[in-house]
């Protein structure tokens, strides 16, 4: 059996000047938190022994115990190096490739487990290892020197410690922009400049928005929606948006210019259960405020007069990522046999790869030469949306686990008041698709949930 993954990240810096770095195997805990220690025999090279320590007090001890030593079994300078460790009945394997490109370089890092127990060993290591690589790649990248070119793009992100937040930041730190977040509590384990603020009123925070150069914001801030629906959690998932928006608009409205580039992020969850109803920017809301129309058109709504010269109010889909608590639930669900279709199984799943929303960020922050994107709605999803039962076959098939029996409603319903979730996530969907993006250039690169799913899931 094999477990393989990879993750992929452009850093605006040549090979020579990541190699620096990554060629020194010592210096891998410091951009890898999964990673506590490395010792090496001698200078690295093919043929070098080393041993590492996994982070944590019971995975270092056991593999301290347990492990054999690892051998570098590739050292191409500037372009490749591979490590192989061996397991208990197998091998694992990690690989970083440097491939220059316009602009800097591409990283890869492949990991991957061979053998009888390599579903064992990739929950135990090799998932740990890959997890929240991107962020990885920022940290190696300030190590390798990276820092804003004067008068670069400084991008203030509201929201930015959350999981799409430091995707952001880690992908624009990589390229070269000056990065910042607001938060409420400042994360000493993230590589970002954080600027704290409360998220309801204008304060000394206001600073970060005033820069010599160009300024964009991100505002992804917002309570998780993964919580029961009770009247107070709704009231707070509301709050929670309205407020730092309200915050950010004002703060906005005392500035000499405007803000250059405001995405504010939204959700097609707007639509609320759509049913067999197609959305795309044009399409009117649900009338008598759902749930999450409730709490999203008042989201929308608090943006409005926004000091900004373009702006583009981004309805996210659901965005698949490996590190995301989606697709990890849905994941964790269907290995325990439990990857039948959920109710019906014919409500609308809308969906957008983590890549490909990124790519979209970029191209709204203009940041995409190939690509122009009008000013307004913009809704953030595939144009290959796929009903419950059909998620869960292609679910099943990447993750090798046979047919399932349904999940009904009233279980579904159970099982998320032990879960403390909101049954609605399951057992309702929209069929959300962009009318706008066909004609900006825009290209998604995993149009299908198989692509994508095989791009994620480790195979």
């Amino acid at each position: 059996m094999a477990r393989t993954t990879a993750y992929t990240q452009f850093i605006a810096l040549p090979p020579e000047r990541l190699w620096a770095v990554l060629a020194d195997p010592v210096r891998w805990p410091e951009w890898n938190p999964a990673v506590a220690s490395v010792r090496l025999r001698e200078a690295p090279g093919v043929g070098v022994r080393g041993d590492y320590l996994p982070s944590g007090r019971a995975n270092a001890a056991v593999h301290g115990r347990l492990a054999r030593a690892f051998t570098i079994t590739s050292f191409v300078p500037g372009r490749e190096l591979v490590v192989q460790q061996p397991e208990p009945a197998g091998v694992m394997r990690i690989s970083w490739t440097l491939t220059p490109c316009p602009g800097g370089t591409e990283l890869v890092q492949r990991i991957g487990l061979v053998g009888a127990c390599a579903p064992i060993f990739w929950f135990v290591i090799g998932g740990r290892l890959q997890a929240h690589a991107r962020v990885g790649f920022a940290r190696l990248a300030r190590l390798a020197g990276i820092a804003p070119a004067d008068g670069a793009l400084t991008v203030v992100i509201a929201g930015g410690s959350g999981a799409l937040g430091r995707n952001i930041a880690a992908d624009l730190t990589c390229r070269g922009l000056r990065v910042r977040i607001l938060t409420r509590r400042r994360d000493p384990e993230l590589p970002f400049e954080q600027v704290e603020w409360d998220g309801r009123s204008v304060g000394d925070w206001a600073g970060a928005l005033r820069n010599s150069g160009p300024t964009a914001v991100i505002n992804l801030a917002g309570k998780l929606v993964d919580c029961r629906p009770t009247e107070a959690n709704v009231v707070e998932l509301r709050r929670s948006r309205v407020d730092p928006t309200a915050a950010l608009v004002a703060a906005s409205a005392t500035l000499d210019r405007p803000i250059d580039h405001w995405i504010q992020a939204s959700t097609t969850a707007i639509w609320s259960d759509a049913g067999e109803m197609r959305c795309t920017e044009t399409t009117p809301l649900p009338q008598g405020l759902p749930q999450m129309t409730g709490v999203a058109r008042p989201w929308e709504q608090a943006f409005e007069g926004a000091n900004a010269e373009h702006h583009t109010i981004l309805r996210t889909s659901i965005v698949l990522d490996s590190d995301s608590p989606a697709l990890q639930r849905l994941c964790d669900l269907t290995r325990a046999g439990l990857g039948g279709r959920v109710g019906p199984g014919d409500q609308w799943f809308s969906w957008i790869h983590i890549e490909d929303w990124l790519a979209l960020i970029r191209a709204a922050l203009g940041l995409d030469p190939e690509v122009r994107l009008p000013d307004g709605i913009l809704v953030a999803a595939t144009d290959y949306p796929v009903r419950n039962r059909d998620l869960m076959i292609v679910l099943r098939r990447h993750l090798h686990r046979p047919p399932a029996p349904p999940t009904p409603a009233p279980l579904l319903k159970l099982g998320a008041v032990i879960l403390r979730t909101d049954p609605a996530l399951g057992l309702t969907g929209r069929h959300a698709t962009s009318e706008v993006l066909p004609h900006t250039g825009f290209r998604f690169r995993y149009p299908t949930l198989d692509e994508a799913l095989g791009n994620l899931l480790p195979h």
